[in-house]
């Protein structure tokens, strides 16, 4: 059940912003063992002056097409997976919209299966 928080500078046109959700979705459903219709997504706009990034941290040379992707998932994948989501999310929006792998930035947060509560006030994984 991983949730997706996904922000980038404003004024992309909505097919782009469908195809980075169907990208990372993509890639959790390959990498991840994600279950069909388990997606819980949401993007955030940002103008220019709220939008910051290091330009060439770790000698990385990133642009304003910068992309934050940070899933909070539960705590049972590999570090084999890991490393698969984070390759396959890069491909695949480089593949469509067109992100270059430099412009792709992950950040995974993993909690406890019991820290969700998808609905009904339960704790459906506890």
């Amino acid at each position: 059940m991983p949730f997706a928080h996904i922000s980038l500078r404003s004024g992309k046109p909505e097919a782009y912003r469908q195809a980075i959700f169907d990208s990372v979705y993509r890639a959790l459903r390959e990498t991840f063992n994600v279950p069909e219709d388990d997606q819980f997504m949401v993007m955030t706009e940002h103008e220019a002056a709220n939008f910051r990034y290091g330009a060439t941290y770790l000698d990385i040379a990133r642009s304003d097409d910068l992309v934050f992707i940070q899933i909070t998932a539960n705590n049972t994948r590999s570090l084999e997976q890991k490393k698969a989501l984070f390759r396959r999310i890069a491909q695949l929006l480089g593949e469509n919209p067109g992100l270059r792998p430099e412009d792709v930035f992950v950040n995974l947060v993993e909690v406890l299966k019991e820290n969700w509560s998808l609905g009904g006030g339960l704790a459906q994984y506890a």
